[in-house]
């Protein structure tokens, strides 16, 4: 493969970032990358320091993979480069190539279309800590992984994006459909009505975009284990007796504890007010999610009983 030579900008950037990284103990550069460059030559003038790539071009990741550099693959999306590095950060730690502790030097094309011209120190400590695989799989449940792991990005998205500049709010409910659509009724008349199986796959892009925008009308989405959106607008009947949550939570994260309860799906709650989202099991928060404006932080949450005023 046809390398693209090393820009004197770029070199510039390479040596700025090793005194920079050897000044802040920092150990890694990731470097988000739009052009198939050397990146073994990239990996020796960066010494001992780790060298991450990633990129959304076919050529970019071919270029890494042959180098044998690490490599965290982009979906290619208009999103801006701020959205991008955090996505391609969280995507590193979900696949344990970073560490949520880590000290990163990111470099990244911020004003030109291709060649990098910027640099940034991240802290991931203090940014964000991605949810990994290992913390979803001790939920124990049937829902498959890639399944779950689906549905909470995409929560994760409503929450810190809203929808046209307004926040939003919005539950989900994962697994168990049938008996979870036996508790639950129409609010709406149901969008996913009459499409294909095809149609409603929930990891499918132009789905995910659907369920954005239909996230503004009242009731939960119903997604079966496999990942197949059942049901939109559907308003849940499950009892809430018995339940303890924390003050301040409202009628949505009610309905989910209650239905994760009842069914033994996994609901997750996004709150309108906040953008934090909620996974709940059996009738309780089992992770807390905080959006941030440019990265997200994932949290352990124990509940705790409502206090008196």
């Amino acid at each position: 493969m046809k390398r693209v030579e090393l820009s004197s900008q770029l070199t510039s950037l390479l040596k700025a970032a090793k005194r920079l990284a050897s000044d802040c103990d920092i150990e890694v550069v990731f470097l988000l990358a739009d052009i198939p460059y050397d990146f073994l030559e990239i990996s020796k003038s960066l010494g001992k320091l780790r060298l991450v790539v990633s990129s959304d071009k076919p050529d970019v990741q071919r270029a890494a993979q042959e180098d044998g550099i690490a490599l965290v693959p982009l979906i290619h999306e208009p999103q801006t480069r701020q959205v991008q590095i955090s996505q391609a950060i969280l995507e590193a730690i979900a696949d344990e190539i970073l560490a949520s502790g880590d000290r990163i030097i990111a470099l990244y094309a911020g004003f030109e279309r291709e060649h990098a011209d910027s640099l940034s120190i991240v802290s991931l400590a203090d940014h964000l800590a991605k949810l990994t695989s290992r913390d979803l799989q001790r939920l124990e449940t049937k829902v498959p992984l890639q399944t779950l792991r689906t549905v909470v990005d995409l929560a994760v998205e409503i929450g810190r994006e809203g929808r046209e500049g307004k926040p939003v709010g919005a539950l989900f409910v994962v697994g168990n459909h049938r008996k979870v659509l036996t508790l639950s009724h129409e609010q709406v008349h149901d969008p996913f009505r009459g499409y294909s199986q095809k149609e409603r796959v929930v990891s499918n892009p132009r789905v995910k975009e659907s369920m954005k925008e239909l996230a503004q009308i009242d009731g939960a989405f119903i997604i079966s284990s496999d990942g197949i959106v059942q049901s939109a607008g559907r308003i849940l009947n499950a009892s809430a007796e018995g339940l303890t949550l924390s003050k301040g939570l409202g009628a949505r994260h009610w309905a989910a504890a209650a239905i994760s309860k009842e069914t033994g799906a996994i609901a997750i709650a996004v709150s309108e007010s906040t953008g934090t989202v909620r996974i709940f099991q059996d009738g309780y928060v089992v992770l807390r999610i905080e959006p941030m404006s440019s990265a997200m932080k994932w949290f352990d949450f124990d509940t705790e009983p409502p206090q008196s005023e």
